[in-house]
């Protein structure tokens, strides 16, 4: 995984063609780049990212962003409702707890860059995207259900 001003890059290798390749990710444009060392490929990221704006800039356009700080989550409406509720009870709105509860999940993971690093709204480690592990997800459910 490669980040450059924001973006982010996933990276493979092609064994037959002998070089390495990659596209942005969670775009809807499309964005590539190659290169046949890890050096070429950093500066091929960037410069594809940088490319990228301009082409934006050029045609009057907002460059697409990565994130944005909103998702949609679908969820039955029970668990909706109980969701709400436990955000009720603490005193906090539906996002702020849920937001809570997503840091909390992930400080369980291998380490990626600080959100205070990233602008984001807390301090302290932030962890990066992995599978998800069964019983972990299993024991969240539990503690979203539980009433007082």
């Amino acid at each position: 995984m490669m980040e450059y001003k924001g973006y982010l890059g996933l990276v493979e290798y092609d064994d037959e063609a002998g070089i390495l390749h990659g596209e942005v990710i969670n775009l809807r444009d499309v964005i590539t780049f190659q290169g046949e060392t890890v050096q070429e490929l950093r500066g091929a990221f960037q410069e594809s990212v940088d490319d990228y704006l301009a082409f934006c800039v050029e045609r009057g356009e907002e460059p697409e962003r990565p994130y944005s700080g909103t998702f949609t989550v679908r969820i039955p409406p029970v668990l909706h409702r109980d969701i709400a509720f436990q955000a009720r009870i603490r005193n906090k709105s539906l996002n702020s707890w849920v937001a809570d509860l997503l840091e909390a999940a992930l400080t369980e993971r291998s380490p990626t860059p600080s959100r205070e690093q990233e602008g984001g709204r807390t301090r302290g480690p932030h962890r990066g995207p992995v599978s998800p592990h069964p019983a972990r997800a299993s024991r969240s459910k539990e503690r979203i259900a539980e009433k007082p």
